[in-house]
């Protein structure tokens, strides 16, 4: 991809009915998209399977890899099914039931069932309860064994099954549940790049994860997504577990006061900095774009933040599953990212800490390139982890080539901001390699001939390898 129309802010976007077609995938992968998601509270295995064999048949195609993650549904709390909808008034008494049939003053009292039995452990007194995306509010007035009784805040209609918020509640459910673990499987065998994990609470929620994988002989890298306060208040611990983390705006917005989620956004952004992960910014990026052809000028507003923030990548849900306007979501924020970012140079900002030797290599790199406006940055990866470096340092200006041998790498390094990784035998000569990178990325436009080029690489000293930096100018 010449510089030119190198775009750093990464595009996910989630499949779906709108997009499940080879010929829209065709479209979305040329288009510039990066990671395909798979939402698995909508996706059967049978289903699952067949697209993303699709997708992997499409992408070669096409020519340009890109990566699935399996978005994990987590655990849940939902009500029961109702014969017809309930129409609720302020101030109505109302039960949340965990043992139907067995309630005082239950023929007084409406009432709709609950998947959770604990509910009536984990909550309290004076407790609110959302349902429906917050939609209709209840406090909760008392409880006993088999229910709690609440008072109506926001009116409504009542349908089944729908979700449920317990904001500030600490809920005993597993994070990572028998449903996820098949699906997990299920998306193992068929070699996802990347896996989601919903309503992560804790680090240990990561730690199980990553032993699943483990001892599944999965290399699939773990995204982290915070969605409740539980997971603000552990934010730092998740971060330093999780490969990514994903700011989940939708629930996260229903958990927690709305006028905190844009300095939860931040503050999640700003720490994955710190702590050198890529972060994902989730829901709502073009909502309005489900139906109409043009976004909302607060929608260009809002993903134009995000690419101010240094973002890894902005993601798209219900406008690439359902809505009206897939490409066109996707032709969106990619205008909206690369007007941004020619706005640049975005400030170089020096790490909080530099500490190993090979960090403070990839630092004297991006200092380098920093003070050469005009290069670009090339390094060498089997496993991503030079690539990976480079992006946490957040180049102010110069754009990152990373060749690798593995196309499990390549689509792990889609995630990276900045990164645009390439596909080429790595040479046992490191100068052998250099040269037929260099000749790969002119012959692709990626560089022209008088650039100046800050490799990042090993080189052959006497009869070891040697961590190095080098400044080349292509002839």
């Amino acid at each position: 991809m010449p510089t030119s129309t190198l775009r750093r802010t990464k595009i996910i976007f989630t499949l779906g009915p709108a997009t499940q077609s080879e010929e829209m995938l065709e479209k979305l992968i040329a288009g510039g998209a990066d990671i395909a998601r798979l939402n698995m509270a909508h996706g059967n295995h049978e289903w699952t399977r067949a697209v993303i064999r699709r997708i992997r048949d499409v992408s070669k195609k096409v020519g340009r890899e890109i990566a699935i993650m399996m978005d994990i549904k987590g655990p849940e709390i939902r009500t029961g099914d109702v014969e017809a909808p309930i129409e609720l008034k302020v101030g109505e008494t109302f039960d949340f039931t965990v043992k139907p049939g067995d309630r005082e003053g239950g023929e007084e009292i409406r009432s709709v069932n609950v998947n959770y039995q604990d509910l009536v452990n984990d909550i309290h007194v004076g407790d609110i309860v959302l349902v429906d995306s917050g939609l209709m509010r209840f406090e909760v007035l008392e409880k006993d064994n088999n229910h709690i009784r609440c008072k109506v805040l926001t009116p409504g209609a009542l349908s089944s099954r729908r979700h449920i918020n317990l904001p500030g509640v600490k809920v005993n459910l597993p994070s990572f549940t028998e449903k996820d673990r098949l699906d997990t499987l299920m998306g193992i065998e068929e070699g996802i790049d990347f896996v989601a994990l919903s309503f992560v609470r804790e680090a240990k929620d990561i730690h199980q994860l990553r032993e699943f994988l483990a001892v599944n002989k999965s290399k699939a890298k773990i995204i982290a997504k915070i969605e409740d306060q539980t997971a603000i208040s552990n934010l730092d611990e998740i971060i330093q577990a999780t490969d990514s983390l994903m700011v989940a705006r939708g629930d996260l917005g229903i958990e927690c006061p709305l006028e905190d989620l844009p300095v939860i956004q931040r503050r999640a952004v700003q720490a994955c900095f710190h702590y050198g992960k890529p972060v994902i910014i989730a829901t709502h990026t073009l909502e309005s774009m489900i139906s109409s052809p043009v976004p909302t000028r607060a929608e260009i507003t809002d993903v134009a933040n995000a690419v101010y923030e240094k973002a890894d990548c902005v993601m798209l849900s219900g406008e690439t599953t359902v809505g009206r306007y897939p490409l066109e979501c996707v032709q969106t924020l990619d205008r909206i990212a690369r007007r941004i970012e020619q706005e640049g140079p975005f400030e170089f900002a020096e790490p909080d800490h530099v500490e190993t030797d090979k960090v403070k290599l990839l630092h004297s790199a991006v200092l380098l390139a920093h003070q050469m406006p005009g290069s670009k940055i090339l390094t060498f990866t089997r496993q991503g982890f030079m690539a990976a470096g480079l992006a946490a340092l957040r180049p102010a200006l110069a754009p990152i080539f990373a060749i690798t041998n593995s196309v499990e790498t390549l689509r792990h390094m889609r995630i990276m901001r900045s990164v645009e990784p390439f596909i080429m035998p790595l040479d046992s000569e490191p100068n052998a390699t250099i040269e037929n990178a260099i000749a790969l990325l002119v012959n692709n436009g990626s560089v022209n001939i008088g650039d100046k080029l800050i490799i990042a690489t090993d080189i052959l000293s006497s009869d070891r390898l040697v961590d190095c930096v080098q400044l080349r100018t292509v002839r």
